[in-house]
């Protein structure tokens, strides 16, 4: 009885002795891959849509208040110089030069009355027919004929330019883009009636986010594009950028001059290519990115005790196959770039790569 006592303490004790070495056995280490960090110059970018305008363009409007008569062109067509746009119903505008000229035939009349006088007053003065009171009464009449003469025909170039006012004539050759009036509308002064691109300069415009400036300016050259074809592609620079920034849309303007040789239809769309300025930074693959609390991080991994911890890291930019970091990972450092999924914090790991 006391032998089969002592053999199950002694198995029992066996037993113990195994789960203890069992416990001891450590896990096998995580493959993964890594790479070991590099700085590299990078060059943020950007393709932005756009369209071509004319350098050049005019609100045309009636400078004078009436009712459409006439409109002789519409959107598309190509004006030159002083062709008539559109009429509005001139009959007061007549009118009123017809009372001018009146007034002006009047003030003539006046005015050869008055010159006859004076001639007269002059010599009897001279003959001493007359007191000098008389002559200077026909001098201060004279002078008050050709005073009212002078407001006549003021007032008759006054009518005159407010009939040619009815008249609404192209400014410049150029294409009528836009057009806001009708025959029998009621327009008032100032009102836009047409949209004339001037012919000459093109411009690709483009409204870029507000983001890409947050760097500073782009760099001046510009690659331009139809979307339709972009092996046409041109060279171009920058010519303006809007000092203000679009309240709706949040996007800056940018006015890229293109050459005179360049034969694009006014309203193509096209594609710019934006440049900044080059950077340093850390290019990694998109493999390589990880999550620290929602916050974008790798794993780095220690080469003395050959375990992992996660890194938070700032991106500066995230592109077509990889990401570029800003902070967080220093050259030389190991990242995972493979079998990072799994990793838990101070895991032990076997690593293949540079």
């Amino acid at each position: 009885m006391q032998s089969f006592r002592l053999l199950g303490i002694g198995l029992a004790c066996a037993v113990l002795a195994a789960c203890e070495k069992k416990a001891e056995v450590a896990p096998p280490p995580q493959q993964v891959r890594a790479v070991s960090a590099a700085e590299a110059q990078y060059q943020p970018g950007a393709e932005i849509t756009g369209e071509v305008k004319a350098r050049v363009q005019t609100e045309l409007s009636f400078r004078v208040s009436g009712r459409v008569l006439e409109r002789t062109v519409d959107v598309g067509s190509h004006v030159h110089a002083g062709d008539v746009l559109a009429r509005l119903n001139d009959t007061e505008q007549q009118a009123d030069v017809s009372v001018a000229r009146a007034a002006l035939e009047s003030a003539q009349a006046v005015l050869a009355q008055k010159t006859l006088a004076f001639n007269r007053a002059t010599s009897l003065l001279q003959s001493q027919a007359v007191p000098r009171a008389i002559f200077d009464d026909a001098e201060k009449e004279l002078l008050s004929a050709q005073a009212s003469l002078e407001t006549a025909e003021a007032a008759l170039a006054t009518a005159r330019d407010a009939l040619s006012y009815t008249e609404l004539r192209a400014t410049a050759d150029g294409i009528i883009t836009a057009r806001s009036i009708e025959a029998g509308q009621v327009v008032s002064a100032a009102q836009s009636a047409f949209t004339l691109a001037h012919d000459g300069p093109r411009d690709a415009v483009f409204d870029v986010f507000e983001a890409f400036f947050l760097a500073g300016r782009p760099l001046n050259d510009v690659v331009v594009a139809p979307v339709s074809d972009p092996t046409r592609n041109v060279h171009a620079d920058i010519r303006e950028v809007s000092p203000v920034i679009d309240a709706k849309a949040g996007t800056i303007r940018i006015k890229v001059g293109l050459q005179e040789s360049t034969s694009w239809p006014l309203g193509t769309p096209v594609v710019g290519k934006l440049r900044a300025a080059p950077r340093d930074g850390i290019v990694l693959p998109y493999t390589a990115i990880a999550s620290a609390d929602g916050e974008p991080a790798v794993w780095l991994v220690n080469t003395q005790n050959r375990s992992v911890s996660l890194r938070k890291i700032s991106v500066g930019r995230y592109r077509q196959s990889d990401f570029i970091v800003t902070s967080g990972v220093v050259p030389q450092d190991l990242v995972v770039t493979e079998g990072g999924k799994f990793l838990k914090e101070g895991q032990a790991v076997a690593w293949e790569g540079k």
